[in-house]
Order: C-alpha cells, then sequence, then structure tokens
C-alpha cells in the first residue's frame, strides 16, 4: 500500500529527519539509507521497519539538517600568540620603536593562528534521536495508510457484494436452465435410441455426462463460501493480502467451471462479469498487506 511519513529530531547544532515512503509490491522491499557513521545501526533500523511494515516497496531515508553534522568551533593557537607577542616586544625594545603591540599585528602575523575544528556530533546520542524520528516517520507513514486502507475496503466490499448478487442471478439462470437442459438430454437420448445399435452403456454415459456437465451447485456453493470468507477478512486487523490472494484464486477456480458446465448465454454473461469484479479485486489487494 502506497504511504508516506516524515519526522524529525533535534541534536546539538541541528536536528535529523526520517523520511519513509512505500508503493505497492507483493513483498516487503526495503531500502535503508543513512549517514555513513551509523552503518553499523542498519540492521537495528531495518528491525524496526519491518516490525511496522509487513508488504510493499518501502525507501526509509535518514538525514541530518543544519549542522547537524558537527559544530564547528574555532581554536586559537595560544602559544604561538604569545611566541608573537614576545618577538615583537622584543624587536620594539631593540629597534627603540614606538607603539603597542596589538590585534593588527597579531592578524599580520599568519592565518595559523586561529584555526576552525570540526566537533564530531555524539553518536550514541543521535543514534537515540534518528530512532525516535524513524518511530514518528513510521506512526505518520501507518496514518496515511490506513486513510487510504479506509477507501479500499469500502471498494473492496462493495465488489464483493456485486460478486454476491451474480452468484444469485447465476442459481437463478441455472433453474431456469434445468428444463432445457432436459429437452437437450430427450433430443440426445432419442438421437441414440433411434441409432441401428444402441449401446445401453452409451445411454448411461451420456446421460451422466450430460448431468454432471449441467450441474453448477456445488460450484455455486463454494463459491458463496468464498465470498463469504473473502468479506470476513476485510474485518480483520491482522495482515491479510497473502490469505485474500489465495481465496480469490480459488473464487476465480470456481467460476471458471461454473462458465464451462453451464454452457449458458445468460450465466455466462454473469461469469465474464463475476472476472471482472474479481480482476478488480486482484488489482486492489496489491494495496494491502
Amino acid at each position: 500500500m502506497t504511504g508516506f511519513g516524515a519526522a524529525s529530531a533535534a541534536v546539538p547544532g541541528g536536528r535529523v529527519v526520517a523520511e519513509v515512503r512505500s508503493v505497492n509490491a507483493r513483498f516487503l522491499e526495503l531500502k535503508l539509507s543513512l549517514p555513513r557513521e551509523h552503518a553499523a545501526a542498519e540492521s537495528e533500523l531495518r528491525e524496526m521497519v519491518q516490525a511496522a511494515i509487513d508488504r510493499g516497496r518501502v525507501d526509509v531515508a535518514v538525514r541530518r539538517e543544519g549542522t547537524a553534522r558537527g559544530n564547528v568551533r574555532l581554536e586559537v593557537n595560544r602559544e604561538l600568540a604569545r611566541a608573537y607577542v614576545e618577538a615583537w616586544k622584543a624587536l620594539k625594545r631593540e629597534l627603540k620603536l614606538d607603539g603597542e603591540v596589538d590585534l593588527s599585528l597579531l592578524r599580520a602575523s599568519g592565518g595559523d593562528l586561529i584555526r576552525a575544528v570540526e566537533a564530531h556530533p555524539d553518536l550514541d546520542r543521535e543514534l537515540v534521536a534518528i530512532k525516535r524520528a524513524l518511530r514518528a516517520a513510521l506512526a505518520g507513514h501507518a496514518r496515511d495508510r490506513r486513510r487510504e486502507g479506509v477507501h479500499l475496503k469500502a471498494d473492496m466490499r462493495a465488489r464483493i457484494r456485486t460478486l454476491h448478487g451474480l452468484r444469485t442471478a447465476c442459481a437463478r439462470e441455472a433453474e431456469a436452465l434445468r428444463p432445457i437442459l432436459a429437452e437437450r438430454l430427450a433430443a440426445r437420448v432419442a438421437a441414440l435410441i433411434g441409432a441401428p445399435t444402441p449401446e445401453p452403456s452409451r445411454l448411461i454415459q451420456e446421460v451422466a455426462i450430460a448431468i454432471d456437465r449441467s450441474d453448477i451447485s456445488e460450484e455455486l456453493a463454494r463459491l458463496g463460501s468464498h465470498l463469504q470468507a473473502l468479506g470476513d477478512l476485510l474485518g480483520e486487523q491482522a495482515p491479510i493480502g497473502k490469505r485474500f490472494e489465495f481465496l480469490l484464486q480459488e473464487t476465480l477456480r470456481e467460476v471458471n467451471t461454473i462458465g464451462s458446465k453451464a454452457n449458458h448465454l445468460p450465466i455466462t454473461k454473469q461469469v465474464l462479469s463475476a472476472k471482472g469484479e474479481l480482476e478488480k479485486l486482484r488489482e486492489q489487494i496489491q494495496n494491502v498487506e
């Protein structure tokens, strides 16, 4: 199921940001991007994501913002500064010069008196912040997917109701088909009896085949059971994606059998409509864990 979640947590000098994005996929495909200093924590963070998401192509990105990479401080080389001052004072005495030794003379002495030093972040504290941000991002991602799930559930329930209606129509058409099949069977038997050398075993075989091909009561019963199970799954809180897919396959099997056995145009139309609804459900279930 598609979804997005993002959150941040403060760290000295800046913040860390975690983003979670997912699109539809049959299995869990997880890509995790971290600052290189936290590569050792990848397995732990991966487990956090896997505990929250069972299915989908998931991209998780964690980055620093601001100066979280490391605070920069200025460091003065005091010993060198003292040496410069003493040298200027000695030169002043030796040459009997006027004036005082001040910062302007020190600035003219070169750029090695003051240097910028990067303070590396406290990785342990930063990892705690990353976990906090990731948990919040996963929670936001879950809320986003629940919002989409409400619409998906409503659509899937409507399609299952349509399939129940198509099943009822097939059952009604099957009842209406009985006298037509009886006429066909009577004509076939009459043709066989009128043959020069009718075979009793052939008669029995033709009758058995005709009855077996025309009776779809078992398929309709199983179809109703599968549709009920599909509706019940939509009410569960646990992941249902793989179980729903399996039931869809079994449901399609029964629908195909009904279409092949009935050999009756009105039932064939209902079967084609049912296949269309099942295909829509198959597409939708790709969005569901």
